[in-house]
């Protein structure tokens, strides 16, 4: 065991600075300094709604509420990311409060892109494209957009006149009903609209306050026009309780209430038949956290008449405090075929409902279903919710896709069912659609070449980063919040997290002596803390260090049978072990700027001399030790720089004005000292970088068409050169070769 008493001291040595890929144009997929991948996870986030384009067999999209949006590639038989080039500075735009199509053109498609309403992010953007989403142009609104907020999952919003393309609306959550008549390049308020859609009659309490949910869905009626010229028939729909259908006769110079509409019920979604018929799904909350009561009616224009078609009474949910509707659907070839699904139908389960006389008389699909998980093995033991969407192909009548909070599920022979006895067929229609929120992730060096902590979904060991996996064998956690491995005895693995429904004071954190391939959970927690935090493991695998959320750092020698406080560092300080010495850990304090470090074990902790600076509560910083030196850490510094700490003194790495997530991997042939990957800013240009030199030169290593939003938790391959892991805010787990 060692202890440190040096002064430190600051040193910034000389800058030779390396830039391709960030600085440059943008380059084609050959030009591109690596080839980027996803982690096949297969499927893990809210898909919010999906949208087949009727002008062409196999063309549909779908939107998320954080991982952005996708077209589906039936040559290919996987989906294809369209937003992968928005960087972090638009990190807002990642979240796809509607998408459209243009039903006259296959080439258009349009994004709502918006992700928060709060204070703290910008305004949101019309994103539209006349390539498929190949390329996007960008229309900034004077408004915020809330595509992961409450009512993410009705829609859409957004709507395409399918007689004059030029002309768009978009209904809002606050800011009241908008047109383009330039293919949304321009966009104007229409202040015909009922002031009701902007009210507080539409708000509801949320997780972000009382939010206002506004026109959640635009309905043109395409019989009602002609071609080349404006529909005059239009339908919106407005997240109130109170009257929520309006209509215009005159392409939106005014608007008056549907007459006969039910109230007591929000709509979330509007559906027309080829005969002219609208089908409407109903909850008292806009979704998708909770509902309580629901419903589905049926609406004739020609005669006015509004009939209620529920599927099923609510007394059905035996478990509950009641069910929504999610969404209904009609199939484009059949006006007399519906599906309709349940939310938040807790007892037995939540399902789909079949029609085949338009709504008078349903049949639950899922008792005659088989589910195929053979493509995403771990979703066997998901079962579908959060069901707000669903649409039928319109060229092909057994294919109907539905949502889930876990990805898109579709049918393969959905009118077999009609004989009273053969099961539907669905299949996890998700591949290449990676819609993950991971939180940590590590890279041994041996074993599996990557295992993960993700968001929702516990946490994977990736044996095949192409195949997706099993989640981890043994206690199952909620979310996987953090990993750790012994740097010397990396069989040896911890990881923390919480349990969304945790019984009988579970313990959220758990162990492995093979390499992540069997777990076992901790003897007990700290008797202080919430679960999840941070957690490390000594490099001789005999000690761990867990910080509780709320509850300072805690060590225990024998996985949880005694815990002991960890003493001279402050509990809001993040805690690292030394991959080479059992008896060296460090700390670092981002409100104060301290660095900490302990040479017993980690049992007591003292200050370094010389503070890194004051950075305040909101500064998460990380530190990587050195996997071959011992006593040599990194710290990310955010605005500070990247900074290398050894044995008493402490350098600025040269030419880095902002480091945000670092990850340490094989040094090149002939180099001693890792291979840095560095998520950050340098000589002006925000990117992903790679130092070969420890520092001392830099090379960008993304390019203008792969940013991924928001990037986090960098990690480097022990084994293999040039290979870096990556997390993302909801495009999944990325990694990346040279090419």
């Amino acid at each position: 065991m060692v202890s440190f008493g040096a002064q430190m001291r600051w040193r910034l040595r000389p800058v030779l600075l390396v830039l391709l890929g960030c600085a440059a144009p943008l380059a084609g997929a050959a030009d591109a300094p690596y080839r980027w991948q996803n982690v096949a996870i297969g499927g893990g986030g809210f898909v919010t709604g999906l949208t087949y384009h009727p002008g062409e067999r196999g063309l549909a999209y779908a939107r998320t509420d954080v991982g952005g949006a996708y077209r589906w590639d039936d040559a290919g038989k996987r989906w294809v990311a369209l937003t992968d080039w928005i960087g972090v500075e638009d990190v807002n735009l990642t979240g796809i409060e509607s998408l459209a199509i243009d039903p006259s053109d296959t080439s258009r498609v349009y994004l709502a892109a918006g992700t928060y309403t709060n204070p703290k992010v910008g305004n949101g953007a019309i994103l539209r494209s006349q390539d498929r989403g190949a390329t996007f142009q960008r229309t900034d609104l004077p408004f915020k957009l809330g595509g992961n907020e409450l009512s993410r999952g009705n829609g859409e919003r957004l709507a395409v006149d399918p007689n004059d393309g030029r002309v768009l609306l978009f209904g809002t959550r606050r800011d009241g009903l908008w047109r383009s008549e330039d293919h949304g390049a321009r966009w104007s308020k229409m202040k015909s609209f009922p002031a009701i859609a902007s009210s507080s009659a539409a708000g509801v309490p949320g997780w972000n306050g009382e939010q206002r949910i506004g026109i959640v869905f635009v309905e043109f009626d395409p019989v009602s026009g002609q071609p080349g010229a404006p529909t005059p028939r239009i339908y919106a729909g407005v997240s109130t309780q109170e009257t929520s259908l309006y209509v215009s006769e005159d392409a939106g110079r005014s608007w008056k209430a549907v007459e006969g509409q039910p109230v007591g019920l929000r709509p979330n979604h509007m559906a027309r038949g080829s005969d002219g018929t609208y089908y409407l799904s109903y909850a008292d909350l806009p979704g998708p956290d909770k509902m309580s009561d629901g419903a589905v009616w049926k609406f004739v224009p020609t005669t006015g008449a509004w009939t209620d078609i529920t599927p099923a009474p609510q007394s059905t949910d035996t478990e509950g405090d009641g069910f929504g509707w999610g969404a209904v659907t009609v199939d484009p070839q059949n006006p007399q075929v519906l599906l309709a699904s349940t939310f938040t139908r807790y007892g037995p389960h939540d399902d789909i409902f079949r029609s085949t006389d338009g709504g008078a008389s349903w049949q639950p699909l899922f008792a005659r279903s088989y589910f195929d998980h053979s493509i995403s093995a771990w979703t066997a033991d998901h079962t579908p919710h959060w069901m707000a969407d669903i649409e039928i192909d319109p060229f092909n009548s057994d294919e109907a896709m539905f949502v889930t909070g876990y990805g898109i599920w579709a049918s393969r022979n959905l009118t077999a069912f009609d004989d009273g006895t053969s099961r539907v067929q669905w299949w996890f229609k998700n591949t290449y659609l990676e819609e993950t929120v991971p939180l940590d992730l590590i890279s041994p060096p041996e074993g599996a070449h990557l295992l993960s902590a993700i968001g929702d979904i516990d946490g994977f060991r990736h044996d095949d980063l192409a195949v997706p996996p099993l989640q981890f064998a043994g206690p199952r956690l909620t979310n996987g919040e953090s990993i750790a491995y012994a740097g010397q005895a990396p069989a040896i693995i911890v990881r923390s997290g919480t349990v969304r429904h945790r019984n009988n004071n579970e313990v959220r954190a758990a162990y492995s002596l093979d390499g992540g391939k069997n777990w076992k959970l901790f003897a007990s927690e700290p008797p202080e803390g919430e679960g999840a935090g941070h957690i490390t493991i000594a490099a001789d695998g005999k000690r761990v260090i867990w910080q509780p959320k709320n509850a300072g750092a805690w060590i225990t020698a024998d996985f949880g049978g005694r815990w002991q406080k960890v003493k001279g560092v402050p509990g809001t300080a993040v805690i690292e072990a030394d991959r080479v010495d059992e008896g060296i850990y460090y700390g670092f304090d981002g409100a104060t700027g301290k660095l900490y470090v302990s040479g017993n074990g980690g049992v007591e902790f003292k200050e370094v001399q010389g503070a890194v600076g004051e950075f305040g509560d909101w500064f998460r910083p990380e530190l990587h030790p050195d996997p071959q030196r011992s006593a040599v850490v990194y710290l990310t510094a955010s605005w500070r720089g990247l900074l290398r700490w050894s044995a008493g003194n402490l350098e600025r790495l040269p030419s880095v004005e902002n480091a945000f997530s670092l990850g340490l991997g094989k040094p090149r042939q002939g180099s001693t000292t890792p291979t840095l990957y560095l998520f950050g800013q340098v000589a002006g240009k925000t990117g992903l970088f790679r130092s070969d030199d420890d520092g001392n030169s830099w090379q960008c290593i993304d390019d203008d068409a792969h940013r991924f939003g928001k990037i986090y938790s960098v990690t480097g391959d022990p084994r293999l050169y040039g290979r870096v892991y990556f997390a993302t805010g909801g495009r999944g787990i990325v990694y990346g070769d040279p090419r």
